[in-house]
């Protein structure tokens, strides 16, 4: 089973730039799409970013330009840098990774790591 944990949230100031990690460990191999969401307080969750297995990537239209998603299959973490972040950039970010097992695709989730942008 994969297992994830995320790392580098913290607290930065409006147009400043932050970078997280998500790491992968257990059936790492058998991961297939990774991606990052968020929930901001009150808020519902909502997709950041994904990224394939051959590095086909999707943004959310809010992230666009800002935001870059990446992944080192060799080291089996993905990335989010964060640059320009704004005030409504803060939420809890989780990343979550598809495992395939057999004919399914599993969902896996870390914990989150709480990104505070302040005006």
């Amino acid at each position: 089973q994969v297992q994830l944990v995320e790392s580098g949230g913290g607290l930065v100031q409006d147009g400043g730039s932050l970078r997280l990690s998500c790491a992968a460990s257990g059936s790492s191999s058998s991961i297939a799409t990774m991606a990052w969401y968020r929930q901001a307080p009150g808020k519902q969750r909502e997709l950041v970013a994904d990224i394939t297995s051959s590095s086909s990537t999707f943004y959310a239209d809010s992230v666009k330009g800002r935001f870059t998603i990446s992944r080192d299959n060799a080291k089996n973490t993905m990335y989010l840098q964060m640059t320009k972040l704004k005030p409504e950039d803060t939420a809890v970010y989780t990343c979550k990774a598809w495992e395939k097992s057999g004919i399914r695709y599993l969902e896996r989730w870390g914990q989150g790591t709480l990104v505070t942008v302040s005006s």
